[in-house]
């Protein structure tokens, strides 16, 4: 039964709670597949964007969280499409026995499915050839429990990467593991950083080449925040850089060309802090990577600065919440935009960026996409860091805008916090217009599809005082919907003229990643359990499934042994949907308990 989204105008809040110069060198990241360059935009595509899917993994699996380097989260599979879509229903289900958020999306390699839970972050591997999906091996790698304690939001695993026959994926105490993907022995394991001092590890590796590239966690803590590579096949570290300190720290050299002046200079990761600040001033690395093979470029956000109360760090404090391009090989910064300089509200620039070639004012322009959690969509150019649009896509009122001539926000001064004032109705939240879970993007229209939130907050800063693995606050924050009374909605977004094409209120966050078919489907989940698959072009809800739990996981699709499309997704509420829950902003509603159940859907579910 299709079920229509609900538009309460409940005012409660759930939850108060991610070239400039090509290498001239010949890369060991470039391979035949990774060069194919964009194809043509389709004829009935609204905005005419092309795309890069390199590495071009085969149509009917799904190797990594965002299936292709340029992040789209895109299927050519169109099975299952806006003609037949009210027909999907479960065909399978599995529970993995684990409690607190599930974000990671499952994969599908040769047949099989690989699903990783939450803390202890344990890797199944499913037969999906034999009836009812057995599991054909789990891997236990027993991480420190001490890292419980130190997680900001929740114990989550943001999910697993298949690469050269092996599974990849980050330990909340801090460690890289790769395991063979057909034993489920340990290949290597590698630690990366101290969860003593606050250090935690949430994020999806990335691979491209023989690289896997991870980043830290702790923005509330005081870590150092950083990305590092390691080497595929050994996990030798290659090579790190740091968000703050030094130019040598953070891997800035000649060839670093940022495209606005005022972020030109020597050593500002150290010149924008107070004395020594910079040493722990968070803009750790928690979130979505991309990758352009023909620029051999990384990009990566980097999270807020701390502690969270800005009078003690007076300065723009670079390199916090700020977007990097950076040389694949050898991590050194090419160019980098700070979205939101001297971040007074928790705006991190860790959300992912999706890379799009768009037609911007006659000229086709290599871009990514980048929704902040500031509340602006960015289209900036991937080559050198302008932005060239900016415009915001969920409710703000901390800024008027951003000026195109600097990159710059134009801040208003009756939204900046300070120091035991209470500061009422500041728009976003510290968890933002939208947080981690990741948009996609659709070649069929040239459109980027977002799970959205509408939260403002009350907020009043206290002095925080740093102490090695302790929070390093200061923020004493009450959330609650904004103007129109839902807290999530579901966005599509014109990235050429920086503008909503429509759009889909929910009730309660939403808070899901995002599947874009070729079937013109776009599906995402909402805090309350409702999974839905809506019309690519109209916008239109063609269906509904309630699950068991909350939805904060991230949808994938697949062709089975038996040759029919599957779509499958997470439940299991937690993370930032449900931190520091006040339970009174849930009297009267019927939110649903956490849970730990992968469901799977086809056409007609297990009937056929």
């Amino acid at each position: 039964m299709t079920t229509k989204p609900r538009t309460s105008h409940w005012h409660a809040i759930l939850g108060v709670t991610l070239l400039a110069i090509a290498s001239s060198s010949c890369s060991d990241l470039r391979s035949s597949a990774s060069d194919t360059p964009p194809a043509g935009a389709p004829a009935n595509s609204i905005t005419g964007a092309t795309f890069n899917f390199a590495p071009n993994d085969p149509p009917g699996e799904w190797h990594s969280q965002a299936r292709d380097y340029a992040n789209t989260r895109y299927s050519t599979l169109h099975q299952i499409d806006t003609s037949n879509a009210a027909k999907l229903r479960i065909a399978w289900t599995f529970s993995d026995g684990t409690e607190n958020g599930h974000e990671a999306a499952p994969l599908v390699v040769d047949n099989t499915m690989y699903v990783v839970t939450p803390f202890p972050d344990i890797l199944f591997a499913l037969d999906l050839t034999k009836p009812g999906e057995p599991i054909k091996w789990s891997f236990k790698p027993d991480p420190s429990p001490t890292a419980k304690g130190k997680a900001c939001c929740d114990t989550v695993n943001r999910g697993v990467t298949w690469a050269n026959g092996k599974l990849i994926y980050n330990l909340l105490d801090d460690h890289t593991v790769a395991v063979d993907a057909k034993t489920g022995k340990q290949l290597w394991r590698t630690k990366m950083g101290n969860v003593e001092r606050g250090e935690t590890m949430t994020m999806a590796p990335f691979v491209a080449g023989k690289r896997v590239f991870v980043g830290n966690s702790g923005g509330e803590m005081g870590v150092w925040g950083w990305i590092a590579a390691l080497d595929i096949d050994t996990g030798k570290e290659l090579w790190r850089a740091y968000s703050t300190g030094s130019d040598e720290q953070v891997r800035i050299g000649t060839d670093f060309k940022p495209f606005y002046d005022h972020m030109k200079g020597k050593d500002l990761g150290v010149k924008t802090w107070p004395a020594d600040m910079w040493r722990h001033g968070a803009g750790s690395v928690w979130a979505w990577i991309s990758y352009d093979p023909q620029l051999n470029l990384i990009y990566h956000g980097t999270s807020n600065p701390s502690p969270r109360v800005p009078d003690q760090r007076p300065g723009d404090n670079l390199w916090t919440s700020t977007i990097f391009a950076r040389d694949a090989d050898t991590g050194m910064a090419r160019w980098a935009y700070q979205t939101t300089p001297h971040d007074e509200w928790d705006y991190d620039a860790v959300n992912e960026n999706i890379l799009m070639d768009l037609p911007i004012r006659g000229q086709i322009r290599k871009t990514l996409v980048h929704f902040d959690r500031n509340a602006y969509a960015y289209t900036i150019d991937r080559t050198n860091g302008e932005v060239l649009l900016a415009a915001p896509f969920a409710y703000q009122n901390w800024s008027t805008g951003i000026d195109l001539k600097t990159g710059i926000p134009m801040v208003d001064k009756e939204k900046q916090p300070h120091p035991n004032v209470k500061l009422s109705h500041v728009c976003p939240p510290d968890l933002g217009g939208k947080d981690w879970e990741p948009a996609a993007a659709s070649p069929r229209t040239g459109l980027v599809y977002a799970s959205i939130f509408n939260l403002c907050m009350d907020v009043t800063d206290n002095k925080a005082s740093y102490i090695p693995s302790t929070p390093y606050d200061g923020m004493d924050i009450h959330r609650y919907a904004a103007p129109g009374g839902n807290l999530g909605e579901f966005i599509a977004w014109n990235p050429v003229t920086a503008t909503k094409v429509w759009s889909v209120k929910e009730t309660y966050m939403t808070m899901s990643g995002v599947l874009a078919t070729a079937g013109d489907l776009v599906f995402y989940g909402t805090a309350d359990g409702w999974f839905r698959g809506v019309d690519a072009r109209s916008g239109k809800v063609l269906w509904s499934q309630k699950l068991g739990s909350g939805i904060i996981g991230q949808p994938t699709t697949y062709l089975g042994p038996d040759g029919r499309q599957y779509i499958a997704i997470e439940a299991g509420i937690g993370g930032a949907a449900t931190v520091h829950a006040d339970l009174t902003a849930h009297a009267g509603e019927k939110f649903p308990a956490g849970g730990n159940t992968l469901y799977v859907f086809s056409l007609g579910g297990d009937t056929q």
